[in-house]
């Protein structure tokens, strides 16, 4: 049985991912690391807890000793990193964390699994030819696009968090990896995700939180600010077709070609509430949603050219944003109904 490092599977995206992953390939054995912080949930992985087929590990990635052990242990022969700090307001607040967790952690990563797999620059170990190094990034490291255009694996990048600039040194690391050393590396690049098991403290969670406590539904500025949104299920297959089919040194820019403003991302989930869920007095969600004052260097648009993926990988997404939000707010509804 194969050993795959999956590096943050207890949090959104890991964790949606390592659920599909099991389920479509048995023939791996999974090792989750995670450090478990705020953003992570391991309950998300409870159906996995008796199966010889995975393995959760507590842990941080930043430390070279405990990774090497792993890999030593479980004779790792490829990584999905996963693992990051994301939220862009708490990089602003305390930006720290990010760049040890998403620089050092993504360079420590690295150098062991070289260390592992490799004899010396351009040379695999026996056993080892296709092991493999995928790192998981955002489109954010691209910076901020105009009314039109669109982001593609060529676009420089431009940065303006430390969130984002965390990340966009981490893809450079990972890039020069398999240009100094050969390292099998892949990046894929994603654009705003959503689905089940997002973190609270995310848009469209705040968003059905607050509506379902009758409280102030904030939107930074004036609402204006448009993302391209991504089913997470959706990632999944892409990661997974990056991963197995994508060639060694590339970026895959994964988007859902799903561009919304924040405003109407409100809008409508308030509308899908007002349906299954209506409020007492009858009155609508959206009586709820408030402009607050918008946050320092925040991003106008970002959009996303998948085509790269699509025509090479044969990738394309199969939720629209429409699709993807009640199936979204659907999960949500259960979840809150237990604790609000």
């Amino acid at each position: 049985m194969k050993s795959i490092l999956i590096t943050g599977g207890s949090g959104f995206i890991g964790s949606n991912f390592i659920l599909y992953f099991a389920e479509k390939y048995p023939e791996y054995f999974i090792v989750n690391l995670d450090k478990l912080t705020y953003a992570a949930n391991n309950d998300y992985l409870k159906s996995l807890g008796t199966s010889d087929r995975y393995k959760f590990i507590k842990g941080d990635i930043g430390n070279r000793e405990f990774v090497t052990h792993i890999f030593n242990e479980y004779d790792i022969k490829d990584v999905i990193h996963f693992a990051a700090e994301s939220h862009v307001d708490n990089s602003i607040t305390g930006p720290e964390i990010f760049v040890k967790t998403n620089v050092y952690g993504t360079f420590i990563l690295l150098d062991v699994a070289k260390s592992h797999w490799m004899k010396q620059p351009f040379e695999y170990k026996e056993g080892y030819e296709n092991s493999r190094f995928h790192h998981v990034s955002t489109d954010e490291v691209y910076g901020t696009l105009g009314e039109t255009g669109f982001f593609t694996e060529k676009t420089s990048y431009a940065p303006n968090s430390p969130y984002s600039a965390s990340k966009a040194s981490s893809d450079m690391i990972v890039r020069s990896y398999y240009h100094t050393f050969g390292l099998n590396t892949v990046i894929t690049n994603c654009s705003n995700n959503y689905g089940p098991r997002q973190h609270d403290e995310k848009l469209i969670p705040t968003i059905i939180r607050s509506a379902l406590t009758n409280k102030n539904i904030p939107i930074y500025g004036d609402g204006k600010n448009v993302r391209d949104w991504l089913y997470v299920l959706d990632h999944c297959k892409g990661i997974d077709l990056a991963m197995h089919k994508g060639k060694a040194g590339e970026t895959y820019n994964i988007g859902g070609k799903n561009e919304r403003i924040n405003l109407y991302i409100a809008t409508k989930i308030c509308e899908i509430l007002d349906e299954l869920r209506p409020k007492d007095d009858n009155k609508s969600y959206k009586e709820l949603i408030t402009f607050v004052k918008d946050r320092p260097g925040h991003d106008k648009r970002y959009a996303i050219d998948a085509s790269k993926i699509e025509n090479e990988l044969g990738w394309c997404a199969k939720e629209n944003f429409e699709t993807g939000i009640l199936k979204t707010v659907k999960w949500y509804l259960e979840k809150y109904s237990k604790t609000v």
